[in-house]
């Protein structure tokens, strides 16, 4: 079997994909001349390969179906008059049609492709003139010839990879010819629209701030590295200059501009560590990609200089800024992933560096898969919420400590996927948090908690519950009177409601959020800080919240057993909290140990798995829940 080269395995991959898209190899073989038609298969899948990269240049300058333009306008405006012609277009071919950027005696947008002079003028390099359309058999019963048309003259539209946009054309009524000069003048004339569009091109493909090219340069610079390199090897470098923390303060300390003054240092600082064989793109606001097509010391090498050059402090405006880089690697075989694919994996190892908090970080295909998995689980979150049986919500009761007795519950949500099985709050509820969904994520779980809560007031056993809210939720104008509502309609009393909000949640918005939980805690809804210690709120907030329960994190109660400094700080907080007049829940009690140190120190609640993991509804009024352990009056 003959072996493939990089060439031939490239086209054969492109075959596939074109297969796999129901893209028929031979779609454009009515377009061929006669002679093209017996150059062979290969030749054929030659002319295909083109085809398909001159309609990605061609979408890639998002001409097609777009607004009309003065400049364009201005062009054929001038066509028409210097070749005296009633009619001038600016005609672009697309896969099955030519569609009008510009014109002027015509009020059609567009036309068939097929038997169009057009598509047969991008075959050349000079003026495609037809005298009479009736008298020539490419175009005989053709559309326009039907209408009337006879003469045709166009100048092809090329980018400067020779990619064959459309014509600038002109039509007459009348059996003619191009008199001596006008040749020249409409080729003139199609370099002005060239330039036009490159101009306007050009604006789409820079970034504003820096003056550096952008992703969607990046994106064309990848196309044609595939088509003139393929099988090569390259890599592509995300450079983060700041963390999103570090950005945010120097934009509030310098001021917001400072960012792009920075950015425009940071890539001077760049360009030198990288050397000039290297290609940069300012790709996001602090973030920069680096395209290397070949680099003797190799990739990893390159991302030691990259962040030893960019730990020099930075002059901003006269301020020295220190950066703390984080770069991605992707290295990759050109031709083997599409570009959008390629800026991903690079994104995602930048991403991952960033996390970790190491200088760099390689793609790694399982980071991959597992945002590849978070995007699933947000796209499938949306018919969850929908779908019967998908969500649930269990219940983890909250106990006296002096006495044992259960005084309420927690309400916890959890998805049953249909596919993926049962996925963990921690993994999905973090990443709608992030998005609109959580709003409807926590109706959700309002509706279904004071159900529940109903169901046990109907059947003669009242038991709080409490709801878990985001800062999302708390920054929703609407928020306290929805739930208000929710528990009016339904019949349940405010009082057998608790709110639970975490300390970071304060930050977020202090005036709307103490708004919010002012107008909850004056219905009689009980409102509690969850997690309390692992925030970075201002303790002062805590005089202003109309708080009547703090809730002490289990990450302090689980070691305190073993651990001092836990201990002297869970006693603290309960001191404290006393002293604020809250009661105090104690999270994460697992052991008997930890259970008789709470209640000596005069906590008055805990959860944990001591006295019960969270269960289903109808279980929550068993003994001791689900473990069984006993706890002593």
């Amino acid at each position: 079997m003959k072996q493939l080269t990089p060439v031939h395995s490239y086209k054969l991959s492109l075959m596939q994909r074109f297969r796999a898209q129901k893209l028929l190899i031979f779609s454009d073989y009515r377009f061929l001349s006669e002679p093209q038609r017996g150059v062979g298969v290969e030749k054929l899948l030659d002319h295909v390969l083109n085809e398909e990269a001159r309609l990605n240049a061609l979408r890639n300058l998002s001409l097609l179906d777009s607004a009309p333009s003065d400049s364009f306008d201005r062009l054929t405006r001038l066509a028409s008059q210097l070749l005296a012609a009633p009619i001038s277009t600016i005609s672009l071919t697309d896969r099955d049609r030519q569609w009008f950027k510009s014109k002027v005696g015509v009020d059609l947008t567009e036309i068939p492709r097929e038997q169009a002079p057009c598509a047969y003028a991008i075959e050349g390099k000079g003026v495609f003139v037809v005298p009479d359309l009736t008298a020539d058999p490419r175009f005989v019963g053709s559309p326009l010839a039907e209408s009337g048309i006879r003469f045709y003259a166009g100048a092809p539209l090329f980018t400067r990879e020779g990619h064959g946009l459309g014509t600038l054309c002109v039509v007459d009524d009348k059996v003619r010819t191009l008199r001596n000069g006008e040749e020249q003048v409409l080729l003139d004339l199609a370099g002005m629209v060239m330039s036009q569009i490159e101009l306007q091109n050009l604006v789409g493909r820079v970034d504003a701030t820096t003056g550096q090219a952008n992703q969607f340069q990046l994106f064309e610079d990848l196309d044609d590295l595939t088509r003139r390199e393929p099988g090569a090897a390259a890599s592509l470098l995300s450079v983060d200059i700041l963390s999103p923390t570090r950005a945010t303060y120097a934009a509030r300390t310098l001021g917001s501009e400072s960012i792009g003054l920075l950015m425009q240092q940071a890539l001077g600082t760049l360009r030198q560590s990288a050397g000039n064989s290297a290609r940069l793109y300012h790709v996001d606001q602090i973030r920069c990609a680096v395209l290397v097509e070949e680099d003797l010391l190799g990739s990893h090498a390159l991302a030691d200089r990259i962040v030893a050059a960019l730990r020099q402090p930075i002059s901003c405006a006269g301020v020295p800024v220190t950066a703390d880089p984080a770069v991605g690697i992707y290295d990759f075989t050109v031709g083997e992933v599409l570009p959008r694919e390629a800026f991903k994996r690079m994104s995602n190892a930048g991403d991952d560096a960033r996390h970790v908090g190491c200088r760099h970080a390689r793609y790694d295909p399982a980071s991959g898969q597992r945002n590849a998995r978070r995007f699933a689980l947000l796209n499938d979150f949306g018919t969850a919420l929908d779908e019967p049986g998908q969500l649930s919500l269990v219940y983890q009761p909250r106990i006296q400590l002096a006495s044992g007795d259960r005084c309420g519950v927690e309400a916890l949500i959890r998805w049953d996927h249909p596919g993926l099985g049962a996925v963990s709050p921690g993994e999905f509820v973090p990443l709608v948090e992030q998005t609109a969904l959580v709003r409807s994520m926590t109706e959700w779980v309002v509706r279904a908690a004071i159900a529940q809560a109903r169901a046990w007031s109907t059947a003669g056993m009242p038991l709080p519950v409490s709801i878990n809210a985001s800062a999302m939720n708390l920054d929703e104008d609407d928020f306290a009177a929805r739930l208000l509502g929710a528990a009016s309609k339904a019949g349940v009393a405010p009082h057998l409601l608790e709110l639970e909000f975490t300390e970071s949640t304060i930050a977020h918005d202090p005036t709307r959020v103490i708004g919010q939980l002012r107008e909850l805690r004056s219905q009689g809804v009980e409102i509690a800080i969850d997690d309390f210690g692992t925030g970075y709120s201002n303790l002062s907030y805590l005089q202003q919240l109309p708080v009547s329960v703090l809730k002490i994190d289990q990450a302090f109660v689980r070691d305190m057993v073993t651990s001092g400094k836990d201990r002297l700080l869970v006693k603290t907080m309960i001191a404290m909290g006393h002293d604020l007049g809250y009661r105090v829940v104690a999270e994460g009690i697992e052991t008997q140990a930890a259970y008789d140190m709470l209640g000596e120190w005069g906590c008055d609640e805990g959860q944990g798995y001591l006295m019960s993991k969270p269960v289903s509804a109808d279980r929550i009024f068993d003994t001791h829940g689900e473990t069984g352990a006993r706890v002593r009056a």
